[in-house]
């Protein structure tokens, strides 16, 4: 596996490995690599010729009350697990390289960045849409990867990609890949290494009370009081606070009242032990 940190490497290194009209993945991470991250790797690896990973936190989609010091950066780990799993390119880059001096442009991506994770942490997927923009342009994968657990995410990319005109011939196909999950059904996250034993148990609890809200909607249950016993369900488990939890149309995420013949989302956001978890499964009606 090469690894760059620089344009001009990076740029190089992209050029062999499309010399011959391979196609080329991308695999977009903030680092502190897990089975999800790799995940992403092996179904990257599965559909194009080659594989690219990019390793960098982002600064921008912090907010000024996060701790973007305290994200945990492991990069001689995440790189050796890249390669194990047949990554050829790294894209590690520093911020005066992503940002440099004078930088002064931002992507917004109105509609899906609304509501949900938007309305906590204001300016977030406007820094989740620039640096992804940026990556595009930098790599120029044929295909990109993104994990569905981060839904919102996925769903603001897809557009601003769209909107941007930054999809064929640029980048083919944005390609959405099932969360993966631990053994107790809990998503796996960079987040739940923050857990202490007691917290970490209980968050077992937030997956299963959403399957229950899923099954009594699909029943035909009336979303308002369904997600309302759910949100009562996890404080007595033990979460400290909800940020959400809504039935969403899949594509627009525009909330719902009831179950409609469209795909659906049930997506919530959940704090324990000062640790923000989010999830997300899908709501369709059995045909």
């Amino acid at each position: 596996m090469q690894t760059a940190n620089t344009l001009d490497v990076l740029r190089t290194q992209v050029a062999k490995l499309r010399a011959g009209g391979e196609t080329l993945a991308l695999v977009p991470t903030m680092g502190a690599l897990h089975e999800g991250h790799l995940t992403l790797v092996r179904r990257a690896r599965e559909m194009c010729d080659h594989v690219a990973a990019s390793i960098f936190v982002n600064p921008t989609q912090f907010a000024p009350s996060e701790d973007l010091d305290a994200y945990p950066r492991q990069l001689e780990e995440d790189a050796a697990m890249l390669e194990s799993e047949g990554c050829a390119l790294l894209w590690a880059p520093d911020t005066e390289v992503m940002y440099p001096d004078g930088f002064v442009t931002s992507i917004s991506v109105s509609g899906v960045s609304e509501g949900l994770c938007g309305a906590s942490r204001p300016g977030h997927f406007d820094g989740v849409a620039t640096v992804v923009c940026k990556l595009f342009n930098q790599v120029r994968p044929t295909h990109a990867f993104f994990g569905e657990k981060d839904f919102q995410q996925l769903a603001v990319i897809r557009a601003m990609a769209r909107d941007l005109d930054l999809t064929a011939p640029r980048v083919h196909s944005i390609i959405g890949v099932p969360t993966v999950r631990e053994a107790d059904g809990l998503a796996m996250s960079s987040r739940n290494r923050y857990l202490s034993e007691e917290h970490r148990t209980a968050a077992a609890t937030l997956p299963r009370e959403m399957k229950e809200a899923i099954a009594r909607i699909k029943d035909g249950q009336e979303a308002a009081p369904t997600l309302a016993a759910l949100e009562d369900a996890l404080l007595g488990a033990g979460f400290s606070s909800i940020d959400y939890a809504v039935l969403a149309d899949a594509a627009s995420l525009a909330p719902l009242d009831t179950l409609g013949n469209s795909p659906a989302r049930l997506l919530v956001a959940a704090r324990i032990g000062g640790t923000r978890l989010i999830d997300n499964m899908a709501v369709e009606q059995d045909r």
